[in-house]
């Protein structure tokens, strides 16, 4: 064997530890912001949480990992079987070999096929089944967090991280892995295959590595950059299109459409802009792969050639044949795992947002031992019950009450006094800061929450209604409800002569929020829905609001026949609903300012009594 060039060899040494390092230097742990983003993870614990989902699904990758490798191994056979062709068979008129290795190369390719057809069937449904997991984990988190976390972040921006972020890893999950496994590994083959066939040659194409990982270090930080701002870019146009949705009828109203469509051309020229120079860092890697292969394979033409002037150089014509498919494949699988780099770094900007608000904390959750709540009762009190929203800012200081099984306790006061805030503490919706709110004795902290909400009964002065029929909707309250329950509670309610009313009845299909009814409309389905649901705490929250004084009276009627036997709180600021409550509280500066029924406050000539008669007034 003739001797190797120094410098040659060196080259080629260091491209083949090149070769190993490159496809794990995507990895790398970067823990600097990036254009005013604050990362939250490096990229190794990312891909470390992404391995937890595909932990599951081992064998899946086992059995494709096997059949690819075992592929791309015999299809490393089929160079050596040109080269035996043409310097052994053809040069001895040997038809039993040329068949022979004809045969077996379509062997080799049929079994490539056949594993190739398993590999997409299992990889496929693998990928879906990861981003399932990982779509469920999400939507499941966000049924947990407080409502804090919704109202301090436009919707339309946590939607385009449960559908589209989770929707671009499908690629990635169903191939890319498997397909990057497969190509590191192939990467050895065929290395190994061609230092067996001519090391000189397989040095000078090692040679190329250091050059494309400079490319890959230079490209890195300029791409992640450019998908982060991306990211931002769709979010923020999301939440832009979802608001301008439900805000339609404010913007007709007010002429607004040419000045909406001015602020989404804005957002979406800026998404495209993002998406441009992100996308155009992607496609310098696959031409930068191609530039460097080219100039590669020109420089084994014409070193091979010259060489094979030399009898010792062991170079043949059949050599350089199968050398020259080898560089094809080698070359192939560096130009996949750029790709896959380029897959990989879109993955991770749209992963550390998703993983970002799977780690969102969850202020209120099941203190560790909690037991189930017990049959309820509906003795109801707060002891000494303080709260706030912020450090500093006490919304609610040392609040004591008790309500006794089956009272109506009214609460009024000042907007921002801290009404709906006792009862979202009685929901358990925040935990008090200090203090106790306890149930038939209980304190509600040491019970689960689930089991706690199944107790009650509430309905906001938002009434929410789903898309679905009006059926539906009422049953949302009790699954298990019979037909005939659901139109008792409907007729409760006083629901039941406008449903009947509608073209198909109760099963009258209502757009998503309700569009189709009137606020009113919808308070009383929602009040239906509450009452189908049995609770022994009932809370109502403002929810008469939206109900004309006809329809009220009516409703009073079922109102009395509903708090019959619970135990309930109301808030309101039309007071001619709450004069029949056993107390009432009127909150005022953190604190309850006064306690008692309608008439006794009325007596007092306190603030309870100015409320109530301004009311009045102004309503002569």
């Amino acid at each position: 064997m003739t001797e190797i060039n120094p410098l040659l060899l060196t080259g080629g040494v260091i491209g083949a530890i090149t070769a190993i390092l490159v496809a794990a230097y995507a990895l790398v742990k970067d823990k600097k912001a990036t254009m005013g983003f604050e990362r939250t993870m490096n990229d190794g614990e990312i891909m470390r949480r992404l391995m937890a989902y595909a932990k599951p699904y081992r064998k899946q990758f086992v059995v494709v990992l096997f059949l690819m490798l075992s592929a791309s191994a015999f299809g490393m056979l089929i160079p050596k079987f040109f080269m035996l062709v043409m310097d052994v068979s053809i040069p001895n008129k040997d038809m039993r070999s040329i068949v022979f290795y004809s045969v077996m190369t379509m062997v080799i390719a049929l079994y490539t096929c056949v594993s190739l057809r398993i590999k997409i069937k299992l990889m496929t449904q693998t990928g879906q089944d990861i981003v399932h997991s990982i779509r469920y984990d999400i939507f499941e988190h966000l049924q947990e967090l407080p409502f804090s976390y919704y109202d301090e972040r436009p919707h339309g921006k946590i939607q385009v991280r449960v559908v589209n972020y989770v929707n671009n890893l499908s690629d990635l999950l169903s191939n890319g892995i498997i397909n990057t496994i497969t190509d590191l590994c192939n990467l050895f083959f065929i290395i190994a295959f061609m230092l067996s066939i001519n090391v000189k040659l397989t040095l000078v194409c090692l040679c190329g590595l250091p050059v494309l990982a400079v490319v890959i270090i230079a490209l890195k930080k300029k791409q992640r950059k450019a998908w982060q701002i991306q990211s931002n870019k769709q979010s923020n146009l999301n939440a832009y299109i979802a608001e301008s949705i439900n805000g339609i009828r404010v913007t007709q109203s007010f002429v607004r459409e040419d000045e909406n469509s001015g602020i989404f051309n804005r957002l979406s020229d800026g998404y495209r802009e993002a998406w441009m120079r992100a996308v155009k860092f992607n496609f310098i890697m696959g031409p930068s792969v191609d530039i460097i292969s080219t100039i590669t394979t020109a420089f084994i033409y014409v070193l091979g050639i010259s060489w094979m002037s030399n009898p010792d150089s062991g170079i043949t014509v059949g050599v350089l044949i199968a050398f020259t498919a080898y560089i094809s494949r080698f070359w192939n699988p560096i130009n996949t795992l750029a790709s896959f780099y380029n897959s990989l770094l879109t993955a991770i900007s749209y992963l550390e947002r998703i993983f970002e608000t799977i780690d969102e904390p969850v202020p209120v959750k099941d203190a560790e031992g909690a037991t189930e709540t017990p049959p309820t009762k509906g003795d109801v009190e707060f002891k000494n019950a303080t709260f706030s929203y912020e450090d500093g800012v006490e919304i609610l200081k040392k609040v004591s009450v008790k309500a006794k099984k089956g009272q109506t306790v009214a609460i009024v006061g000042p907007t921002g006094a801290g009404k709906t805030t006792i009862v979202n503490l009685l929901s358990r919706f925040y935990n008090v800061d200090s203090g106790e709110v306890l149930i038939d004795g209980i304190d509600i902290s040491k019970v689960t929450i689930r089991s706690l909400r199944k107790q009650m009964g509430v309905m906001m002065q938002d009434s929410f209604i789903f898309a679905g029929t009006i059926m539906d909707n009422i049953r949302y309250g009790n699954r298990s409800a019979t037909d005939e329950e659901v139109i008792r509670a409907a007729k409760t309610v006083c629901a039941h002569d406008f449903i009947m009313e509608m073209e198909n009845g109760y099963e009258t299909e209502v757009n998503e929020r309700g569009s189709r009814l009137s606020a009113g409309q919808r308070q009383l389905i929602s009040f239906a829905r509450a009452l189908l649901a049995d609770p022994k705490i009932l809370i109502l929250d403002e929810a008469t609001s939206s109900i004309d004084t006809e329809t009220e009276i009516l409703l009073q009627k079922g109102l009395n026949e509903l708090l019959k036997g619970r135990t309930s709180f109301i808030i309101a600021h039309r007071l001619s609903t709450i004069k029949n409550a056993d107390f009432i509280m009127y909150i005022d500066a953190g604190g309850i300012a006064e306690m008692g029924s309608h008439e006794e406050l009325i007596s007092q000539k306190g603030e309870y009594y100015k409320l109530y008669m301004s009311q009045y007034d102004f309503l002569k």
